[in-house]
């Protein structure tokens, strides 16, 4: 990557974007460019068009895109495909009329099959059914790797995508019915403490095997597979590891000090039984994780308690 020159990353405040720009300035490059929602809606074309227009950044790291936990996939498809589908059209369309050389597009680990064989390899990519609870967004995140290829195939830009696994860190959604399982945990076992409340629910069975990868380091990533990867098939991030949602609840309340008693909600949904990426691919080009999952949930509650609680 060439540091002098402008780089666009869509969604800069979210979980994603916000990491990615701390790297960012971190490695040193001088012309960061970002735009709130209130600033520019990637949903309105022209506006798109015209902040692209304006900008014709070298590079573009799309990390903007409606996301939100299983009960918030399950209860809102439309706006999960519209939106996203939206987005990334209108970007990737601006984009290429102003042919940016190089774009990353951030995908998700639910566009693949809901039985996927594990390790999820790249290669299982239209292979099986969804997730019912989150296809609509998965479909989305699919269009957007078929249109990266696309650009790839007929206009020659390096354009690459990247699958990342279950992301937590600072800056995530805590809100108790949008966000996802890892922040969720660590709202209710705080407030379980604050409260002394002597038991703690948990969504659906606790059976599932998630992976988790702090943000930061898929940020490290982001940056690594710029300036390593060139290819027209998606790569997974993740490390490599995953843990049950029943250990992962233990984890977050022996972090936060809660003593109190778990149980399950069996009427929640469980979601895909496991999803644990191979990330063979990442590995070989001389990238790997850094931050611990126990020391990273530890450094998001403190982030947590000092911004929201």
């Amino acid at each position: 990557m060439d540091l002098q020159a402008p780089v666009y990353v869509a969604g800069h405040r979210g979980l994603v974007g916000s990491a990615i720009w701390r790297r960012l300035e971190a490695a040193g490059c001088t012309q960061l460019i970002g735009a709130s929602s209130s600033e520019l809606d990637l949903r309105d074309r022209d506006a798109t068009f015209a902040f692209m227009a304006e900008h014709k950044p070298a590079v573009v790291i799309d990390a903007a895109a409606r996301v939100g936990g299983i009960l918030a996939n399950r209860d809102h498809p439309t706006e999960f495909l519209s939106d996203n589908l939206r987005i990334q059209v209108n970007l990737m369309d601006a984009a290429l009329e102003v042919r940016t050389p190089r774009l990353l597009f951030l995908g998700s680990s639910c566009i693949y099959p809901k039985y996927a064989e594990q390790p999820i390899r790249e290669s299982s990519l239209l292979t099986g059914e969804l997730e019912p609870t989150n296809d609509a967004y998965a479909i989305a995140k699919i269009a957007g790797i078929m249109q990266v290829q696309a650009v790839r195939r007929q206009y020659g830009l390096r354009w690459i995508s990247a699958m990342p696994t279950n992301l937590y860190g600072p800056n995530d959604n805590f809100d108790p019915t949008s966000s996802h399982v890892l922040p969720a945990l660590i709202r209710r076992f705080h407030e379980a403490r604050e409260s002394d409340a002597p038991e703690v629910v948990l969504w659906g069975s606790g059976t599932p095997r998630r992976e988790f990868l702090h943000v930061d380091d898929l940020a490290d990533a982001c940056l690594h597979l710029l300036e390593h990867y060139d290819a027209p098939e998606p790569i997974n991030v993740g490390v490599g590891a995953d843990v049950s949602i029943r250990e992962l609840a233990e984890l977050v309340a022996r972090v936060i000090g809660y003593t109190g008693a778990l149980s399950n909600d069996l009427s929640k949904p469980d979601g895909t039984p496991r999803k644990l990426l191979d990330v063979s691919r990442l590995l070989a080009l001389g990238w790997k994780p850094s931050i611990d999952l126990e020391d990273g949930v530890a450094a998001t509650y403190r982030w947590y308690v000092e911004n929201h609680s």
